[in-house]
């Protein structure tokens, strides 16, 4: 069962649940246009605008204009890593995401790396996962070695 948070017009985000999107009884109309029945109530749904790389939505429902920003797991994932779409902050630590088993280290000390440049595989949950660079830099750093294991947010790579 997967979570989404759900932001409407900068509010606080709320939890909403796949199992509560499927019951939604929902028919698409031309232009963007839906009508949503829920719990026997009405909405007729119009999208004016989307940003899919940043899951962000401006709806009109039922006449209305809702600034509607959508997050699921990964999203919370990527963002608690540092990997945010546009962003331009310098990081300067890798921490694992998850607890797990470190399988290779790519990078040494001292190295210079480049944005998208692989550095170490991480095995959770019986799948390799890839952890990547971030920003350009150089690494000052690693706090991990080859065949250990790490708990999730310990320290994995530092930068200068």
């Amino acid at each position: 069962m997967s979570t989404f948070k759900v932001s409407i017009n900068s509010s606080e985000p709320i939890d909403v649940k796949d199992t509560e999107v499927n019951s939604l009884d929902c028919i698409e109309l031309p232009n963007h246009s839906y009508h949503v029945l829920e719990n026997s109530k009405s909405y007729h749904v119009t999208f004016k605008s989307k940003d899919l790389n940043n899951k962000s939505y401006l709806a009109l429902i039922n006449g209305r204009e809702y600034q509607v920003n959508i997050q699921d797991e990964l999203d919370e994932l990527i963002k608690s890593m540092g990997f945010q779409i546009g962003s331009s902050k310098h990081v300067n630590q890798i921490k694992s995401p998850m607890p797990g088993l470190i399988l290779d280290i790519l990078v040494k000390e001292g190295q210079e790396v480049k944005e998208g440049d692989l550095l170490l595989i991480l095995e959770a949950m019986k799948m390799e996962n890839s952890i990547v660079s971030p920003t350009n830099g150089k690494v000052k750093t690693i706090a991990v070695s080859k065949e250990t294991t790490v708990t999730k947010n310990e320290l994995l790579i530092e930068f200068e």
